[in-house]
């Protein structure tokens, strides 16, 4: 799935090619595309016809459009689900279909906002606006008001949220990619700060030191700043810009999708391990795995 940089990479475009524009009409052929709507298509094309985006906006991996300069709670948005393979693409007036469109919007200057969806995990929803659950007073989709804030919001405290990852006391990884911790980590950032950090993801985040956490967590951040500079981390087609253009920082990863590759900086090769029904990249002399020490009541922390 799209993780920050790709979500952020997508959101930049749509600042550019669709704020401020008149959604003249509107138009969902893909009943997966309207499942989380109560009134299905019909009711997301009568919320938005006419309406005008006046925003673009992220929290971690959601993103979502707000309508008619609103910008209060009960105010209606568009929550964009990119799945595993949606895309927001903005094209031509008249430019032919293209398999996999599933809904799509006139603008006011001609073009279109298309949503295509390979995998059909994705879709639109139209929903209220709430305060974050968080206490930080920042408006959300009301879906999403559960969501953490993310390492570039002005709203996250990197030291706090290392103090809640400590006191889970579970894998580290499986905290980092919990999106009511911290927002916006998914899989292969994770592996890359863990990496970045020497700490393997199986270590007990209760035995890590609060400043070895925090290091994670700004290591996290480092490694999505890198990969937004580069447009995102895109393995196949399915992870684009809204014109259609792949991001790069796969070239530059460290141990994601690496396995039986030389480590970067000690030469071993890149272990591959299932974790959470997907795979755990890792170097097994840069990041030790935790001794499993049968009748042992502290576990040993991680300097």
């Amino acid at each position: 799935m799209p993780e920050l940089p790709e979500v952020e990479v997508v959101r930049r475009g749509l600042v550019d090619h669709v704020v401020g524009r008149t959604l003249v009409s509107v138009e969902v052929t893909g009943a997966r595309t309207a499942r989380r709507q109560p009134g299905g298509a019909t009711e997301i094309v009568a919320r938005l016809t006419g309406r005008t985006v006046s925003g673009a906006r992220r929290r971690g991996k959601y993103l979502w459009l707000t309508l008619d300069g609103e910008d209060a709670a009960g105010a209606d948005c568009l929550l964009v689900h990119l799945g595993m393979s949606g895309q927001m693409l903005v094209t031509g007036a008249g430019a032919p279909p293209v398999r996999h469109l599933h809904a799509r919007a006139v603008l006011d200057d001609g073009n279109e906002l298309r949503f295509v969806d390979q995998r059909t995990f994705g879709g639109w929803t139209v929903v209220p606006m709430a305060e974050s659950r968080d206490g930080s007073g920042v408006l959300l989709p009301a879906p999403a008001a559960h969501i953490a804030a993310d390492p570039f919001e002005s709203a996250f405290d990197p030291l706090a949220a290392a103090r809640v990852i400590r006191r889970r006391d579970t894998e580290i990884k499986r905290l980092l990619l919990d999106q009511t911790v911290v927002s916006g980590i998914g899989n292969i950032y994770a592996d890359e700060a863990l990496w970045r950090s020497g700490l393997h993801g199986r270590r007990r985040s209760g035995a890590v030191t609060l400043r070895a956490v925090t290091g994670a967590l700004e290591h996290a951040r480092a490694v999505m700043a890198d990969a937004l500079d580069a447009g995102g981390t895109s393995f196949d087609a399915l992870y684009v810009n809204v014109n259609g253009a792949s991001g790069y920082f796969d070239r530059s990863l460290d141990v994601y999708g690496r396995a039986g590759l030389p480590c970067g900086r000690c030469g071993t090769a890149v272990v591959r391990e299932d974790f959470m029904n997907r795979g755990s990249h890792f170097c097994p002399v840069c990041q030790p795995a935790p001794r499993r020490r049968s009748g042992a009541r502290r576990r040993p922390v991680v300097r």
